[in-house]
């Protein structure tokens, strides 16, 4: 026998030879032809900065065939879901030709004949650091010089065997999850991989901490763990009173959580300052009236106050990372705190005065507008909500009252042209849809996409030019526009 690919021994495998469904990898690498190495069938995978082990099953229609890497729960999160996507380079070829096949009629034509496609996109070296998918449909483009939709290969559903099946076990080595859907595997375990690095290196996590007494914070440590070498992110984690020195599994978890130990460090060390605006701003007590049906006083005051102090003690800045830097935002803090909370203040107040006209134009219209009155009502709560000020990039607050105005302009004007409006509402309503969905997906996986909320931002910019075109936007916007950064979005 000699089989020189993956593929070629599925296909001999699925026409039912017992002898070949029973085979193991390594009965395979011994009667395979030379083809068939460690090279493309490597017994492990570098991930994670360490190597992780594979094992090879060539029995379809097993819940267990294709490969199956065996994850440390410790690396859980640290596991590269692009670096998943291109299996192994034995099973590439086969990969890229169902995805190619899967195409929409439209594109599938316009890559044949496929192997030669598949070979063209295989010797232009793809970057193997991006998705399979995102990699393949680029190439697409570069090859038909037309962009084709970001969803190109979204609906592909792809055969067991060629989705790495993941292998979740403990210290010990006992298997705790496993399945081929890595999202899932860290909805379920994500957690508890953080919490795995929890005393991982006893002499470095401190609690209790209230000043910046712990010399530098390093970006990363390497630690040794059950004879693995691992790497470990320091981070302060703010626990209320004080902020906690941890080691975390991600870069991402570890800058997220500093900025917020961080800021609890900075405020006790300006609680002077602070303690001024406590209980609110100018023109907070009236803001917080407008609207109370929405949001409660307490919880707005600490939303602002939580954005304001955000702003104004860390900014853009980078990340301290020893006592001196510290030191040096703690005096840039001190200087800006002011002007920056009061701003906040104006700017809320602004917010509340749209809110209570709008609120006050909805309570006024008729039955017959029940659907524009519903719609606007939708995307009103979406811009103004428990936690609104701090979840906005604060370079968009100063819009929020404008885009509110225009919600209340298109009322005033639906009477005028209600078949136009309900054509543009269709139109910007799909898009705003997949927006949702897209967002919601990045919220299951644990991504923050800047591009995605630019998007979101140009949808309201785009709502203005359509329904209030005598609020002007800061910059053109159409449908056109709007469809090229979408497709521009990363995957």
């Amino acid at each position: 026998m000699s089989l020189a690919t993956f593929e070629q021994w599925r296909e001999v495998a699925e026409r039912g030879d017992p002898q070949l469904l029973a085979m193991t990898r390594d009965d395979l690498m011994r009667h395979a032809a030379a083809a068939v190495t460690l090279e493309l069938y490597p017994e492990t995978l570098s991930l994670a900065g360490t190597t992780l082990p594979v094992q090879y099953r060539f029995s379809p229609g097993h819940p267990l065939d294709g490969l199956t890497l065996t994850v440390p729960l410790a690396l859980l999160n640290q596991v590269a879901a692009a670096a998943l996507s291109w299996l192994v380079p034995g099973m590439e070829r086969e990969l890229i030709t169902h995805y190619l096949k899967s195409l929409p009629k439209a594109w599938r034509n316009r890559v044949v004949p496929v192997p030669d496609f598949v070979n063209a996109f295989i010797d232009a070296a793809p970057d193997r650091g991006i998705a399979l998918p995102e990699a393949l449909r680029a190439f697409v483009a570069t090859r038909c010089a037309e962009m084709p939709p970001i969803d190109l290969f979204d609906d592909v559903e792809l055969p067991a065997h060629l989705r790495v099946h993941v292998a979740v076990v403990d210290a010990a080595g006992q298997e705790l999850a496993s399945g081929r859907d890595l999202a899932a595997l860290r909805e379920q375990l994500g957690q508890a991989a953080q919490l795995s690095f929890a005393g991982a290196d006893p002499a470095f996590e401190r609690t209790g901490i209230v000043r910046w007494d712990f010399g530098d914070l390093p970006e990363q440590l390497h630690i040794d763990r059950g004879g693995r070498r691992l790497i470990g992110y320091p981070a302060l984690v703010d626990a209320t009173d004080s902020v906690s020195l941890v080691l975390l599994d991600t870069a991402e978890a570890a800058t997220e959580a500093t900025r917020g130990g961080v800021l609890r460090l900075m405020r006790r060390e300006l609680r002077d300052a602070i303690a001024r605006f406590e209980k609110g701003g100018s023109g907070f007590t009236a803001a917080a009236l407008a609207l109370k049906t929405t949001i409660g006083t307490d919880t707005l005051l600490a939303d602002v106050l939580a954005a304001a102090l955000d702003r104004a003690l860390l900014a853009d800045d980078p990340l301290p990372r020893s006592a001196q830097a510290f030191g040096d935002a703690v005096k840039r803090a001190r200087t800006r705190l002011p002007a920056v909370i009061e701003g906040a203040f104006r700017v809320l107040q602004a917010i509340a005065v749209e809110v209570q006209a709008l609120n006050q134009r909805l309570a006024g219209l008729p039955k017959s507008h029940a659907r524009i009155a519903a719609e606007v009502r939708m995307q009103r709560d979406a811009l103004v909500y428990p936690g609104f000020f701090a979840a906005t990039a604060w370079s968009q607050l100063q819009h929020l009252p404008r885009y509110l105005r225009g919600l209340d302009r298109r009322l005033a004007k639906y009477a005028e042209r209600p078949d136009r409006d309900a054509r543009h509402a269709d139109e910007v309503g799909r898009l705003w849809q997949r927006y949702v969905e897209r967002a919601e997906l990045n919220r299951r996986a644990g991504r923050r996409d800047p591009a995605l909320d630019d998007y979101r931002w140009q949808l309201e910019e785009l709502r203005i030019s359509l329904f209030a075109q005598e609020l002007k936007t800061p910059f053109p916007v159409s449908f056109k526009r709007l469809s090229k950064a979408w497709a521009d979005l990363p995957r």
